[in-house]
């Protein structure tokens, strides 16, 4: 993948509530919140989602085991929940006097 000079607009940011809308059955159409953006991957990391275990080795800072952790999901996979109606809607970007901000496309509303 070749490097851009531009940075990629992503419409979704830490702390936004978001609907999964692909992949596993059992993550599918629940509200969750976004705990880390990866812009660069293209991927979210939502909290109780995609949950992985992974083996570590016992250190001085903790005893080691089998910790289960959040693996990051494609960005295309989530959608924003409207302000509103707390349904799944398309994000658009507007000028607010001299700031560009989010929106929902199904009613209008500023997302903030």
């Amino acid at each position: 993948m070749s490097k851009s000079r531009f940075k990629k607009k992503v419409n979704i940011k830490k702390g936004d509530k978001v609907v999964v809308i692909a992949g596993d059955y059992k993550d599918r159409s629940t509200v969750r919140n976004v705990q880390q953006v990866l812009p660069e991957k293209d991927r979210v990391v939502l909290e109780d989602v995609n949950m992985r275990k992974k083996h570590m080795k016992p250190t001085n800072e903790n005893q080691g085991g089998i910790i289960e952790i959040n693996a990051p999901i494609h960005i295309s996979n989530v959608m924003l929940v409207d302000p509103k109606s707390g349904e799944p809607t398309r994000v658009g970007r507007k000028n607010d006097g001299n700031k560009i901000v989010r929106y929902s496309k199904k009613s209008d509303e500023i997302i903030k």
